[in-house]
This record gives C-alpha cells, sequence and structure tokens, in this order.
C-alpha cells in the first residue's frame, strides 16, 4: 500500500484541526477530482509502521482533534487493510480523538461490514459528481455525497447523517 502525504495540521478534513493522510490510488476517476495524483496505485511513497508511528507522534498534542483518511481511495481493496491497520492503532492510543474517513464507496453497500468501521467516527461517503458539485457543503464537494455518524449508524443499523 502506498500514500501521496501526510498533513500534520489540517483544518479543511473534518472538525478542528487533524492529521490527514492521503492514500495513494483510487479506480473511481471521478470528472474534475480536486485531487488526481492520488489515482495511480504505483504512486506516491511506501506506507509502513514507521508512517502509522509517525501519525500517531504527530496526533499527540491536545490541540490535535483526530486524524482524516482520504485520497486517492483509503476504503480501496488494495488500501483498506493498510486504513484499518492505522486506525485500529490511533484508537487504542487515542480512544477520545475522532477519525473521519472520506470514500467514493456507499457505506451501507460495501463498508459498513468491513473491519474499519468499528474504529470510525465520521464516513464521507459516494463519489464526487460535478453535475451536484455544490461549494456551500460543508467537508464534501457534491450534493450526492452523505456525512454519516457510523456510531449511530452501526447502532440504529441505518444509515444516520451526522449533524455539525
Amino acid at each position: 500500500m502506498r500514500y501521496n502525504k501526510i498533513r500534520k495540521m489540517d483544518i479543511a478534513d473534518g472538525e478542528g484541526i487533524r492529521v490527514s493522510v492521503f492514500f495513494q490510488g483510487c479506480a473511481f476517476h471521478c470528472k474534475e477530482c480536486f485531487n488526481p495524483e492520488t489515482w495511480d496505485f504505483n504512486g506516491g511513497k511506501e506506507f509502513t509502521d514507521e508512517e502509522i508511528n509517525q501519525i500517531i507522534e504527530l496526533a499527540k498534542p491536545d490541540h490535535i482533534a483526530g486524524l482524516s483518511l482520504l485520497g486517492g481511495e483509503p476504503m480501496h481493496p488494495k488500501n483498506i487493510e493498510g486504513s484499518t491497520r492505522l486506525a485500529k492503532k490511533f484508537k487504542e492510543t487515542y480512544p477520545n480523538k475522532t477519525i473521519w474517513a472520506w470514500t467514493g464507496f456507499l457505506f451501507d453497500e460495501y463498508l459498513k461490514d468491513k473491519e474499519i468501521v468499528n474504529y470510525l467516527d465520521v464516513v464521507v461517503d459516494g463519489q464526487f459528481k460535478i453535475e451536484q458539485r455544490n461549494l456551500t457543503l460543508k467537508w464534501r464537494g457534491s450534493e450526492n455525497q452523505r456525512v454519516i455518524d457510523v456510531k449511530k449508524s452501526l447502532k440504529n443499523d441505518e444509515v444516520v447523517l451526522y449533524c455539525d
């Protein structure tokens, strides 16, 4: 598995100041994607335990609210094992910090039965659609995308939207 970049202080991708990991590789290739340099599964750098440890250390300060997983596609079958390892270690280390993830896969059709959801707090799901772009939306780019409260969705066995 590979990653494109790690941001040590991100204020755009989730609530508060966050550490963000942009995974490398995406098969969706959404028209007018904001991050096409992450599409190639062979690009970027190798994602190892060293990067996981670096991310854990970057998130240590109290002012860091959590971790954001973006892409590329962190939930793609080629990436989800590494995303899950990172999310699990992060939650074990910082149980009170949140993990947000962005994915083109739909929560209720693909993600809800994956191990990673046990560690996620919020998922923004659905592929970006230029025809539905709305620049006033918070944390997403198009109206088809949903901001989902993972814990409530799992408890209720149905998608529950996150309210900010």
